[in-house]
């Protein structure tokens, strides 16, 4: 029986457009109303989730592949880079030659780049991050998928962190318990949830861990090779509606009665 559903965003739930199908929603909100808990799992700031407009349901919100977790709007629990080691690694990458990097506080994107260039419509505090707020940071990112580029950045950082790419783009920095696997763990622990009981949805390598661990993890047909080589099963694309339709086939029993009135009008 699923319980829980935990699902990325970018790739995954969201069609190449950043949007979901009324279709799509129907499913969600027939979840919510046979009471499975909807939890988002998204290498994304809570305020680009916000900008989505998504309008859907979450008991729970997972933010930087886990460094930020929420419950509704509370916060839940928070796993960033500690301040001193966030300044030693954010300094030496500004003097690589280059480096376009940008740190994220506090919901706030600090870089030493013009952010409109690499994601248009997205704008930062420009810094040398000389002088940042002195608090945790959520996450790092370098600007780049270079394999050389990335051996000198793996040099840099302390047995606290690690590193992962994002849509063959850019590497992401965090805390090496900020993954979306520990932040499903510590959600289905407060709800009383077994892993057992989660379906979970990816496309990307930060997807891996928790849908390998979770009862049924699910890549969507547009997923990495590694990411389907985890999973139990693979659905159809993130603009074929592939969630929704896996969780209309699989959790049918549960949601029928909701599902026959979501579909007569």
């Amino acid at each position: 029986m699923i319980r829980m559903i935990v699902t990325d965003l970018d790739g995954t739930l969201l069609r190449k457009d950043k949007t979901i199908s009324e279709y799509t929603a129907s499913i969600f909100q027939c979840c919510s109303n046979n009471g499975i808990k909807i939890v988002f799992a998204t290498a994304r700031p809570i305020r680009a989730v916000k900008m989505l407009g998504l309008n859907l349901h979450s008991d729970a919100s997972v933010y930087h592949n886990g460094a930020v977790i929420t419950i509704g709007d509370e916060l839940f629990q928070e796993t960033g880079i500690g301040y001193e080691s966030a300044k030693v690694l954010l300094h030496s990458a500004v003097r690589m030659k280059g480096m376009k990097v940008a740190a994220e506080i506090d919901d706030v994107l600090y870089a030493n780049f013009d952010t409109s260039t690499v994601w248009p419509g997205v704008h930062a505090v420009r810094t040398d991050f000389a002088h940042l707020p002195e608090k945790s940071v959520d996450k790092i990112i370098f600007i780049t998928a270079d394999r050389c580029e990335i051996s000198e950045i793996e040099k840099l950082l302390d047995e606290d962190l690690y590193w992962e790419i994002s849509e063959n783009e850019v590497l992401m920095v965090m805390n090496k318990n900020a993954r979306k696997k520990n932040a499903t763990s510590a959600l289905a622990s407060h709800f009383g949830i077994s892993l057992s009981e989660i379906a979970a949805f990816g496309d990307d390598y930060n997807d891996i861990e928790m849908i390998r661990d979770c009862g049924s993890g699910v890549a969507v047909a547009n997923a990495i090779d590694e990411v389907k080589a985890v999973a139990d099963y693979i659905c159809q694309s993130n603009d074929e509606d592939g969630v929704a339709k896996w969780i209309e086939e699989f959790c049918m029993n549960s949601l029928a009665t909701d599902l026959c009135q979501a579909f007569s009008v």
